[in-house]
């Protein structure tokens, strides 16, 4: 990922989402020739020059402040993963154009794998770029059995553009795909010599319309908590809530645990799925003597 293209165009698509009103400006008596605010209305409301903000949206980036970064930040009305997105597209060039070691492959700790086995709920292991690390026997008969699937294929953003499987397992697909593809985004500006995340975006990009479409609105994202709606094959309609929580010494790992309210409908129907053969746990086995 080129960085000066990604602040260039991070930097137009929010400037494009804020109304001179949203902003605080008076409106126009005439017809604007550009959606959202103009590059001379958010330099005079971040206090830069004309000029310099040309300069930043052009994706030249190198000595910015933080100060002023703050206060793009402030006028664009940047949520904090979109803040934390541009602070990261923004690092000095320096950082941006020395070579970096490869990432170190993501792996799930044993007493992580017990922890899976142990929980009566869906759980998933999830590393960078939405890669499926591991799961639970629940949590994958509740998706899919990446555990079955190629290595390359074990991905939650593949399972949603390119498997027909997603579209009819989600209830609302457009919002989980569209979460998809900002969650990427978000990762993106961390990551941008990641070169597994180059081919999954440009394999994605040549196989899917929708996740084309998606990648160029820059949209970024942070889910930690939330509600996923699912229509499952085997016992219908889901409504689950979820928590992701950060695996200690990988900061990029994270445990979703997917949970039903009790005695609701979705409790039952996950518990109905929870005993249906090859998704319960194996009977524990009788420890040998003396041990």
């Amino acid at each position: 990922m080129d960085r000066s293209t990604e602040i260039r165009e991070f930097l137009r698509t929010r400037r494009g989402r804020i109304t001179p009103e949203q902003a605080g400006l008076e409106p126009d008596q005439g017809t604007r020739r550009v959606p959202g605010l103009r590059r001379e209305e958010v330099a005079r409301l971040a206090g830069v020059s004309v000029d310099y903000y040309i300069r930043l949206e052009r994706g030249q980036a190198k000595g910015v402040s933080a100060t002023v970064l703050s206060a793009l930040a402030r006028v664009l009305q940047l949520d904090g993963a979109e803040r934390t997105h541009l602070f990261d597209l923004a690092r000095p060039t320096a950082a941006r154009t020395r070579r970096t070691r490869p990432l170190s492959p993501q792996r799930v700790r044993p007493t992580l794998y017990r922890v899976l086995d142990l929980l009566g709920a869906p759980a998933v292991v999830q590393g960078r770029r939405l890669d499926v690390l591991a799961a639970n026997r629940l949590g994958y008969a509740l998706f899919a059995d990446f555990g079955a699937r190629p290595h390359r294929e074990r991905n939650f953003a593949r399972f949603v553009f390119l498997d027909e499987a997603a579209r009819a397992l989600y209830a609302d697909w457009d919002r989980v795909a569209a979460d998809s593809v900002a969650m990427l985004r978000l990762y993106a500006g961390r990551h941008p010599q990641d070169p597994q995340l180059t081919e999954l975006v440009g394999d994605l990009s040549l196989r899917s319309d929708a996740f084309r479409r998606l990648w160029a609105d820059h949209d970024v994202v942070a889910h930690s908590t939330g509600t996923k709606r699912l229509h499952h094959p085997l016992v219908g309609d889901l409504a689950l809530g979820y928590e992701s929580l950060t695996v200690e010494g990988d900061s990029e790992q994270v445990l979703v645990v997917y949970t039903a309210e009790p005695g609701s409908a979705s409790a039952e129907a996950l518990a109905v799925l929870a005993s249906w053969p090859g998704t319960a746990p194996p009977e524990p086995r009788a420890r040998p003597q003396g041990a």
